[in-house]
Parts: C-alpha cells; structure tokens; sequence
C-alpha cells in the first residue's frame, strides 16, 4: 500500500496534506525518513511515524448513533440530510454505511461501520439478531391485545410475522396514548407501525432503544455518535453469528 494512501486513509491529512507532511520530513517508515508518498509499505507489519507519534492501521471502524428523527438512514440524498451528516470532519469516511436502517420519523440506535461482512450478518435473516422500541401509540391498549404479538401475526396485506415480544409501559390518560415495548426478530417495512395498525391504532412516535445485545447508550443525545467499545463491539460480532432460534 502506498503510504500516502496510507496516511490519508488513518485520517492524517488531506492528501494536499500528506504530501506536505512527506516533503518536510514529518514521516518516517521504519525508522527511515519517507521521501516519496508513492513508497510502498505493509500497514500490518511496517511501523509508521507522524514525528513522534505512531499511526496505527485500522481497516474498521464502527459507530454506534442515536439517530433524530427528521434525518434519513442514508449515506447521501440531494435532499434530505442523512446520518452522515453528522459526523464530523475528523470522523468521517466515504466507505462509512448505516447497518439497516430506521425511518425518517423515527429515533433512536443506529450501527455505522466500513465493515461489510459484519453488516450482512447482522441484517442476515439466518441470523438472530433482534430489535427493541419503544412506540407510543394512541389510545389505550390492553396487554390481551399486545399478547396476540406473541404468537406472531398476519398483516393487512397477508404478510405473516414471527412471534414477538410487547409489554405495556405506561398509559398516559389526559393525553390518550399508550407507550408500549415491543421485541421483534425480523425487519419487515414499517413493521411496528403496521404491527400496530392491527389494533386499530397508530404509532404517534417510535425510538429503537436495543439493537442485538447493543443498547442505546445513557447520554448519547439524538443526533450524537461515539465509537463502540471493545466489549460492545465483541458483543455485536456474537451477535452477528447467532443463528436463527438459539
């Protein structure tokens, strides 16, 4: 690998900047100072430095966002503005992607990563990988009502859902809305809110507060992002192969 796109690739620079990095005896390979960006060099044994600082290969990167509503899970739109938007300049990255994704209107985490293989797992149906929100919805339901989730149920249109899981959070009288917790196992379009149409009702707002063992993170502000951590990121991966039922 050349080691300007290298350096530029760990974020070091612009490649204007790399450049001007190299020309003034900033870099070095090897203990050897780098006269060319063109220099080839092996990212996962070589050792390279910034002056005195070692920059360090990552091919992955992985995110984990609490997405606002009114922002789409994409990576670009002429229109609209999208996820990658949010991340800032130091951040970002053109092979950055949402894993899966979540509707304009709705909130919550969100999984970014360059990590491909990873992402077809997650959303693989012959994995496991299930999904918590939080809906409120009008009216008043009844936990008879969210029982029938549990055995999985047929949408208007005839398409068959797996069982999930819903319980009732709490029912807010003066306003007349129903804030329910619902696990499902599949990623069906609009499946919570068409999910919920079958009662009769519809979802007024609606947050993914779990993403497989990931959990949104206290603090993490709408709009906001931050890097999983080792253990959260272990967690996700044996997430990713779990097959189906275990």
């Amino acid at each position: 690998m050349r080691v300007d796109k290298f350096l530029h690739a760990m974020r070091i620079g612009t490649r204007t900047q790399v450049r001007r990095l190299i020309k003034d005896g900033h870099i070095t390979a090897n203990g050897e100072p780098v006269i060319s960006g063109k220099q080839q060099i092996n990212p996962g044994s070589d050792t390279v430095f910034l002056d005195d600082v070692q920059v360090r290969y990552q091919q992955y990167f992985y995110y984990v966002m609490n997405k606002p509503v009114g922002v789409i899970t994409a990576t670009t739109d002429s229109a609209a503005k999208t996820v990658m938007d949010l991340f800032n300049t130091t951040d970002f990255r053109d092979d950055l992607f949402p894993v899966g994704r979540l509707d304009k209107d709705t909130e919550g985490i969100l999984v970014i990563t360059n990590d491909g293989a990873l992402s077809h797992d997650l959303l693989s149906p012959n994995h496991h990988v299930t999904k918590v929100y939080e809906a409120e919805v009008t009216g008043e339901i009844t936990a008879a009502q969210l029982a029938n989730f549990n055995d999985g149920i047929t949408l208007k249109d005839g398409t068959e859902l797996q069982p999930a899981q819903a319980e009732i959070v709490q029912f807010h009288e003066i306003e007349n809305f129903t804030t329910i917790r619902i696990m499902i196992h599949e990623g069906k379009y609009h499946q919570v809110k068409r999910m919920v149409g079958t009662l009769g009702e519809r979802v007024v707002g609606l947050r993914r507060i779990k993403f497989g063992s990931l959990t949104l993170p206290v603090g993490l502000l709408a709009g906001n992002y931050r890097a999983l951590t080792d253990d959260e990121l272990t967690a996700l991966k044996a997430d990713a192969n779990q097959p189906v039922g275990e």
